[in-house]
């Protein structure tokens, strides 16, 4: 059974080489995508159908993260058995194997890529997959294959049971990262925790389930990835952690360093905090009845 809902998903996916944006989801700047074959030479192509929309979308930013592709996509798919869904991996204008190993990797699997021309950074990863998506709900996780997909069908029930605009933010209770990587960590989330009250644990893992419309209402910008709860609290979302798995990188270098996330950190949360400040959410009345009545 589990085989025939596999091969469903797959066949109402776009062809391997199909790597258009949805039609809704304008490119970000940067971003390069490599569209299906067109038709012969001087012929009209005929608009293809609309996508099918999906339950789910499992959107992986990564930058040359080549030895982690085939394994990290075998383990969505085997979390994922019987729900129906696609994997979007944005590749960050990789320079290693990347490229190759997600077209290996999509021959037997739900998987779509898109590919930055240069690197955008995460955020902007995520943005291009999210646009990208047919799924109603979304999961992002990193590409380094330290989240564990897992924990995407248990994070994706309670978002279903909670409803409407909620983000459910995975929780590494225990992290296998180095003592640096802990520590800071630990430092710029009270700080953030104190000056935004975005009342999350744990802002900077990869691992969410939201809904795509929610976060398309978002204002994008880089390394807005780190500061969801907070955004999605300001557009009158709800926002819950859920407590997850946290594995050591066994793969690879990361490319996305804690260096430049400090660098960044503080002008990113007086910007966030700013954004937070200047916006107030209209309380709607019931509405008047039409004097013509």
């Amino acid at each position: 059974m589990q085989a025939e809902r596999r091969a469903a998903t797959r066949a109402a996916m776009p062809p391997a080489d199909h790597l258009a944006p949805a039609a809704d989801a304008p490119a970000p700047q940067g971003a390069s995508y490599a569209l299906a074959p067109q038709g012969a030479p001087g012929r009209t192509a005929a608009a293809a159908p609309p996508l099918p929309r999906l339950p789910l979308s499992v959107v992986v930013p990564v930058r040359n993260e080549a030895p982690n592709i085939a394994p990290l996509v075998a383990e969505i798919e085997a979390a994922l058995a019987g729900i129906p869904h696609e994997i979007v991996y944005v590749d960050d204008g990789s320079s290693d194997g990347t490229p190759a190993a997600l077209r290996a990797a999509a021959a037997g699997a739900p998987l779509r890529v898109l590919r930055h021309r240069a690197s955008c950074g995460q955020s902007a990863a995520v943005v291009t997959g999210v646009r990208a998506a047919r799924g109603n709900w979304i999961a992002t996780l990193d590409g380094d294959g330290q989240n564990d997909p897992a924990d995407i069908p248990r994070l994706l029930a309670r978002a279903e049971a909670e409803g409407g605009q909620i983000l459910v933010a995975g929780h590494r209770v225990t992290r296998k990262d180095s003592w640096v990587k802990r520590r800071s960590s630990r430092i710029a989330n009270g700080v953030r925790a104190r000056l935004l009250r975005d009342a999350t644990p744990d802002t900077g893992c990869g691992l969410k389930v939201f809904p795509r419309a929610l976060f398309l209402d978002l204002p994008a910008f880089d390394h807005m990835h780190r500061f969801l709860p907070a955004l999605v609290l300001r557009q009158g979302g709800r926002v819950v952690s859920e407590p997850v798995n946290h594995r050591p990188r066994v793969r690879g270098t990361s490319n996305y360093g804690t260096l430049d996330r400090l660098a960044v950190s503080l002008f990113d949360l007086v910007g966030v905090a700013w954004l937070q400040r200047r916006w107030k959410r209209p309380q709607l009345e019931a509405p008047v009845a039409d004097a013509r009545e």
